[in-house]
């Protein structure tokens, strides 16, 4: 055989070497990424009932969907299946995007973050301490939560039948009578003495953004945040009223073992009011690694990622709050719950892994799902981090 002969001889084996060799590989992950599928499947039939309400559950690795599926109805009344573009009520993970939309006027020099926040809201309470803007994001204000409520109002809040008010789904507020509430209300306990976690400053760091931008919350947010990132099934709900297409309707199990509609009756937005989908938070994922928002966007990102201040959490002394987001140096996270839903995500910076998980029940445990799929992905070789325990 000539050398010509010879050399494309050569040339055809490694082409079918390595072509065989590619069909190896990409087999070896889809039966790998089959098995992820049938051990959150394992989780999920534990937890969920197919004719009752459930989860959305995701898994992203390097900007993109590992896995992502949904289990059950997110309208159990008309039988209408979750999926990907299910719009979920997230709870108190909303916050990390109320924190950025605050950091963007901060990027934008219309706010300094080391303010106190009267300076921009002068008919708040007359709290005799600075608070600031900084200790708000991080919660270390002082200010009080719906636990605190009772004893922090100078007068019981009573409902339109004279009785003990109830937040929640039982009675009404509209989102100008619950703001000017929020106004009227002391501290809690003095700033700057421990991380203390407050509902109510993330509701008032949205006047803070109206205040300063002119525009609703909504607008904001929708024009700096969730339009620029193709977020377009993305908004925070300020209106009881709104006809919201594709939404998981809210759940929970009673005492009784029967399943009952459960969704709130108050519509003020900050801590917590954002609807969104699974295919959008993977686009809000992203732009943690290639982030896109503000004058210097790197820069800007890393701010949010970096803690409000030296105040470790009371329980554990080791989560420290960043801008809506809990983390221990390895993870960032938050978890939401509240009528009818319950709410994870969290992030491996290190290893550009996600979980996310959005469920239209609160009796749904929405970490029993989240929190073991990292152990699963490092027993299944899909994961590459070291300690892949979140507590």
């Amino acid at each position: 055989m000539d050398k010509s002969k010879h050399g494309i001889v050569m040339k055809i084996g490694l082409c079918v070497f390595f072509s065989l060799l590619t069909i190896s590989f990409a087999s070896y992950a889809n039966t790998t990424v089959a098995l992820l599928e049938n051990k959150i499947d394992d989780i999920a039939s534990g937890m969920i009932d197919s004719n009752g309400p459930g989860c959305s559950v995701g898994v992203i690795q390097n900007e993109k969907y590992l896995f992502k599926k949904s289990y059950g109805l997110a309208s159990v009344e008309h039988s209408v299946e979750l999926n990907s573009k299910t719009k979920f009520r997230m709870a108190s993970v909303s916050k990390q995007f109320t924190a950025f939309a605050v950091l963007l006027l901060a990027d934008d020099g219309k706010i300094n973050l080391n303010d106190d926040i009267r300076k921009y809201l002068p008919d708040l309470h007359n709290y005799k301490e600075s608070v600031t803007i900084n200790s708000m994001l991080g919660h270390f204000s002082g200010m009080g939560d719906y636990d605190t409520l009772k004893e922090l109002l100078p007068k019981p809040l009573l409902s339109s039948a004279g009785g003990p008010f109830q937040l929640g789904d039982e009675d009404y507020l509209s989102n100008n009578e619950y703001y000017a509430m929020l106004k009227s209300l002391p501290l809690q306990t003095l700033p700057n003495q421990q991380q203390r976690y407050s509902n109510f400053a993330y509701n008032l760091l949205t006047l803070l953004v109206e205040k300063v931008s002119g525009v609703s919350f909504r607008q904001f947010t929708q024009q700096r945040i969730f339009n620029p990132l193709g977020m377009h099934d993305t908004f925070f709900a300020d209106n009881k009223r709104e006809v919201i297409l594709n939404r998981a309707y809210g759940y929970r199990t009673n005492k009784e073992n029967n399943l009952e509609v459960f969704m709130t009756n108050l519509y003020v937005v900050g801590d917590g009011g954002l609807f969104t989908t699974l295919d959008d938070m993977l686009r809000w994922d992203r732009n943690f690694y290639k982030p896109k928002l503000g004058e210097d966007p790197e820069s800007l990102m890393e701010f949010m990622n970096t803690p409000n201040g030296d105040f470790p959490d009371t329980e554990e002394n080791k989560w420290y709050y960043a801008n809506g987001q809990y983390t221990d140096g390895r993870y960032f996270f938050h978890n939401g719950g509240w009528l009818g839903t319950s709410t994870s995500y969290i992030r491996r910076p290190d290893t550009h892994t996600s979980v996310i998980a959005m469920c239209n029940s609160s009796s749904l445990n929405v970490n029993a799902i989240t929190y073991p799929i990292f152990q699963i992905l490092l027993d299944l070789k899909l994961w590459e981090g070291e300690d892949p325990s979140i507590y």
